[in-house]
């Protein structure tokens, strides 16, 4: 928005428009997103409101649409249920998780074997990603042991779970949740003598591990690619950006790309509607919006969006072997 504001170019009616952001903190509860919702649109008029957990998005896509005032709600959730709700005012920003499920079985079954144990955190989106991907790796003829499911925002120590979880000797673990924690039950895991793969949710980032696990501890895994490995049309201006503006010390992932770029896709669908109050014509003008952000603004590169509101680009994953990341191309799954 800063960056939006600094150039001027979004205009309407010849005056330009100058963004801002309005935070409020919804304690990762779904209730409160919703709460949070209806405050922002109805005392702050709003027209785009974020919410970046799938809980709080499916509550809120429970009237952005319906009911006055009317808002586009940018969705960041990689979870495939918000694209099934029929929602004419919402944008999914980050690529769905359900794309990863086979392309990352049959690489870990591949390399490692048949024996799936699992630690995910227990969100309901990380329930409902362990689920989907259980019944993958069933489906290709492996054995899931034991749901190990732990809270990753309240455990500090994963050694007991982790310990559970290997007691039935696993080929691969499914993990995930947010990355500190993460890494801490992959560290956990390695440190108990486990040898094998890992399969790592996508809210994981694997950049934002280091220094609470060795690159080689992560060797075997597959998630999603860093950021600095993509070469985007704008990858590598947006991370020395993202330094200069945050510090040297910080490294930025695909999820501050994802929302950075679909950012920059909102304020030019403001400016090709000419309104920054009409969120059925702003949301009507996406299609042509996401064409016209600048190559250099895309650190991923947009491609378009789907009838259902997807924003539309790479899926590009990495299995990690010997320290290196290579590339795990995902196929879309919104055609």
């Amino acid at each position: 928005m800063n960056e939006i504001n600094a150039s001027g170019d979004i205009t309407v009616q010849g005056k330009k428009v100058t963004f801002k952001v309005d935070a409020l903190d919804d304690k990762y509860l779904p209730n409160e997103a919703a709460t949070n919702a209806k405050r922002l649109a109805q005392q702050d008029h709003a027209p785009i409101v974020f919410c970046p957990h799938s809980g709080g998005i499916l509550a809120i896509q429970g009237f952005n649409a319906k009911e006055q005032p009317q808002f586009i709600l940018a969705a960041y959730s990689s979870e495939p249920a918000i694209l099934q709700q029929q929602n004419g005012l919402t944008v999914m920003i980050p690529p769905r998780y359900d794309a990863y499920f086979e392309p990352f079985a049959k690489t870990e079954m591949e390399k490692f074997g048949k024996r799936l144990g699992l630690i995910p955190t227990t969100t309901a989106y990380g329930k409902e990603w362990a689920k989907g991907f259980s019944a993958t790796w069933q489906k290709l003829g492996g054995t899931v042991l034991t749901n190990n499911g732990v809270d990753y925002n309240t455990t500090t120590d994963f050694s007991s779970v982790v310990s559970k979880a290997l007691s039935e000797h696993p080929d691969v673990l499914f993990v995930g949740g947010p990355s500190q924690p993460t890494a801490l039950v992959i560290k956990a895991a390695r440190d108990q003598g486990f040898k094998g793969g890992f399969v790592v949710m996508d809210q994981a980032k694997f950049e934002s591990m280091n220094g609470i696990v060795t690159q080689d501890m992560l060797n075997g895994a597959v998630g999603v690619m860093p950021l600095e490995k993509y070469p985007g049309p704008g990858t590598s201006q947006f991370i020395q950006a993202f330094k200069q503006a945050y510090g040297q010390d910080k490294v930025p992932n695909s999820e501050n790309a994802l929302n950075y770029q679909a950012m920059w896709a909102f304020a030019e669908a403001i400016k090709l509607a000419g309104t920054t109050t009409d969120v059925k014509a702003i949301m009507a003008k996406m299609p042509d919006a996401v064409k016209a952000v600048p190559a250099q603004k895309q650190p991923y590169g947009l491609s378009g969006i789907s009838s259902a509101g997807h924003l539309q680009g790479p899926v590009v994953a990495a299995y990690v072997d010997h320290g290196q990341y290579n590339t795990l191309d995902i196929p879309s799954l919104d055609g």
